[in-house]
């Protein structure tokens, strides 16, 4: 295992699984080049910032002359496309990786890790089928592969935890296709993230695939009921064996957030057992397995909002070192209602952070503050915080305080963000964020309420609250831009 600092290439960094890579290995001492087909959408930490260096390609089209620095000790492949394309993810994931060999094969790796999916040679679904041949085009690179396949990684934030968490919150009943009965061992995704980190520079894994899961082998209904055991509702599922794949695919396509695209690759997948097979990872990286159960557990209180909530005071310091929490708090867009709104900032930008930060308590809500007063009324009634708790300081904010019925989860001025989880009791969860954004040589004030309902009466709520939501939401974002 290496003991020195190593310099890693972590293709596709601004994705779900390369987001939470990039900390790790940074806080491991390694050197970090994060490679993405646009440095905007990765949203690192100021800190972070000093010790990567952000690398701006497109694996598809690469540009002509373009080189990976020959330093390069390992490298990460965590390129995918199957929520793309529906027919070409195929040859899409192909070209990408004969690219990425190219290009990794000027420079001094010795090391490739890809993360591929879990399956059956003789049983593979078409997604399953464009990971193995990714597999085989990696192998022909002059640095040693190391493969990790996975069936569903369960983890706040992934597709699958977030499908399946549209189903159980949203469905007291479901008739479901017969894929159900399709057994699977699902992984969390601080496992992913030790054995992705495990097997750097572990010479034993070199040219090796390797079958990774928890200790549980469950049916999609299994892994159904347990979620919602978790989540304490009682769901009833009803099987039936005439869904065609397509039809199971418009299912999962309208019952829950996910595209139409990303539903077909995942029903063809479905479809087949994905069960690990004997392997000696668990001897060459010894890890503690978490269990489904407990890894959805996990799953919710690391959701963002949560982690800060239950232990921002100290949990924050240690563990994010010095980052900022801003690009660890992700507010959820599976399965919400959003209410969106844009203003234009022409005046003084420093006028309108003031006004942000002085929102709530005796000031008020710029608008229509009786309205947001009878709301706590209501939540006092049936045994919530109401307006009461008010503010600490009328000009000041701070992360993890109570600001009325919200608890602050992020607050900085500097990075123009504030972001509010509301704590009154609720069929669901509910955000209220403020962002100053620059966009085509101007600032915009960016106001976003979100709500994540919890089964059917959470959407009858938010229907219910639209219509006021209408001129609350508009004079407020209004009253924050005009108020001097």
């Amino acid at each position: 295992m290496p003991e020195s600092k190593l310099n890693i290439l972590v293709t596709g960094a601004t994705g779900y699984i390369g987001k939470r890579l990039i900390p790790v290995l940074l806080d491991q001492g390694h050197n970090v080049y994060a490679l993405t087909r646009d440095k905007n959408r990765l949203n690192l930490a100021d800190y972070i910032l000093k010790e990567i260096r952000v690398i701006e390609v497109d694996l598809l089209n690469p540009d002509a002359g373009f080189a990976l620095p020959q330093s390069i000790d390992v490298a990460y492949y965590l390129v995918h496309s199957m929520s793309g394309s529906i027919g070409k993810f195929y040859e899409m994931e192909a070209r990408s990786a004969e690219n990425f060999v190219q290009l990794v094969n000027s420079t001094n790796a010795q090391q490739i890790i890809y993360l591929s999916g879990l399956g059956m040679e003789d049983k593979l679904s078409k997604h399953l089928a464009s990971r193995q041949n990714v597999e085989q085009i990696l192998a022909n690179a002059n640095a040693a592969l190391t493969v990790l396949r996975a069936a569903i990684i369960v983890g706040s934030g992934s597709a699958s935890f977030e499908i399946m968490r549209d189903l159980v919150e949203k469905l007291p009943v479901m008739v479901a296709p017969r894929w159900l009965k399709s057994k699977i061992q699902p992984i969390a995704v601080r496992n992913i993230i030790e054995y992705l980190t495990g097997v750097v520079g572990h010479e034993q894994t070199y040219n090796r695939t390797f079958d990774v899961g928890g200790p549980d082998v469950l049916t999609y209904r299994q892994m159904l009921k347990r979620f919602a055991k978790v989540r304490k509702l009682r769901r009833l599922i009803i099987s039936v064996p005439v869904m065609t794949p397509r039809l199971s695919s418009y299912w999962l396509y309208f019952v829950t957030a996910t595209s139409y695209k990303l539903a077909v690759n995942l029903v063809d997948s479905l479809k087949v057992d994905v069960v690990c097979r004997e392997n000696s990872i668990k001897e060459l990286v010894p890890i503690d397995l978490i269990s489904y159960e407990k890894s959805v557990e996990l799953a919710f209180e690391r959701i963002a909002q949560n982690l800060v909530l239950s232990s921002w005071k100290d949990a924050v310091s240690e563990d994010f070192s010095g980052a900022h929490l801003d690009e660890y708090i992700e507010v959820p867009t599976y399965g919400c209602f959003k209410d969106i709104k844009h203003a234009d900032i022409t005046g003084n930008e420093e006028d309108i952070k003031r006004n942000i930060w002085r929102i709530g308590g005796t000031h008020g809500w710029y608008y229509a503050t009786w309205l947001w007063g009878f709301r706590g009324f209501l939540d006092k009634l049936v045994g919530g915080v109401g307006l009461r708790r008010g503010r600490a300081n009328p000009d000041v904010i701070k992360t993890g305080e109570a600001l009325d019925f919200w608890r602050v989860i992020y607050a900085a001025k500097d990075r123009s963000r504030l972001l509010l989880y509301a704590e009154m009791k609720l069929p669901g969860e509910a955000w209220l964020e403020f962002r100053i954004k620059q966009q085509k040589n101007k600032s915009i004030l960016q106001q976003k309420a979100t709500f994540r309902p919890k089964g059917l009466w959470g959407r009858m709520y938010w229907y219910a609250v639209w219509p006021f939501h209408l001129f609350v939401f508009s004079g407020m974002i209004r009253n924050l831009i005009r108020f001097r």
